[in-house]
């Protein structure tokens, strides 16, 4: 499955999933360009990518901010030219019981997780468009698969990356562009190593005794991001280790 000589903008690059994504992306043949508000990390991703023998840039800033989302999308065309794959993977989660959750938690939550691909979509898709050709693969979560407690405004975010991913697909269907969605299981990132979850726990009693890996996220990307899938659309391929079957 090779992506040479295809343009491709991965959000939230700088460090696990993201990361993961952008270095196999790249490993197929797609030049990348890592957007992240994190320049430091995402400077990192392309650094490996460059090691690696692959053609990458770093673009630091907000996904979620319009102004910042256009000036990205102008560098990222003029340096690597048309984008025509796109992974929304920029997110970020949080523990809060129901009750707790601010009004402000509640609205950056959705800013970040649902917003931020909706911006970024609508800025790049004219590229696909004119192309007459593109894969949007959005990350989601298989906590709005299946609902996870203390995490409403998280499952509510990314239930409504679903929502969009579904959308979109019906919309551009018979254009040459498609869009479908990943949610992963339970992955070992420095995310999640950073929250409250004991990490090698949780793992133990997964169905294959193991954490998924950003690499068992980005296997499945490149595949929806590829020639070879171009007769798949609005569906979800779930990555989660047989945690769940749907």
């Amino acid at each position: 499955m090779s992506l040479q000589g295809k343009v491709a903008v991965v959000t939230g690059g700088a460090q696990g999933i993201g990361r993961g994504i952008a270095t196999v992306l790249a490993a197929r043949g797609a030049a990348v360009a890592v957007w992240d508000l994190n320049t430091e990390g995402a400077e990192k991703t392309v650094a490996e990518i460059l090691e690696a023998g692959g053609k990458a840039i770093a673009v630091g800033g907000d996904a979620a901010d319009a102004a910042t989302v256009a000036a990205s999308a102008a560098r990222t065309r003029e340096e690597l030219g048309p984008v025509t794959i796109l992974v929304n993977n920029a997110g970020t989660t949080a523990f809060e019981p129901f009750t707790s959750i601010s009004e402000a938690a509640w609205d950056r939550m959705i800013g970040i997780n649902l917003k931020g691909p909706f911006l970024v979509t609508k800025e790049l898709i004219p590229d696909m468009i004119e192309a007459s050709w593109g894969r949007i693969v959005n990350i989601s979560s298989s906590s709005a698969q299946t609902g996870a407690p203390a995490m409403a405004h998280y499952a509510s975010s990314k239930g409504g990356v679903i929502g969009l991913t579904r959308a979109l697909a019906a919309e551009y269907i018979g254009q040459g562009i498609t869009v479908n969605h990943v949610p992963p299981g339970f992955i070992d990132t420095p995310l999640a190593r950073q929250g409250p979850l004991d990490v090698d726990a949780i793992a133990a009693t997964m169905p294959m005794k193991r954490a998924g890996t950003p690499e068992d996220i980005a296997h499945a990307v490149v595949y929806l991001a590829s020639e070879e899938a171009g007769y798949v659309t609005g569906q979800t391929i779930s990555v989660n280790g047989g945690r769940y079957f749907y």
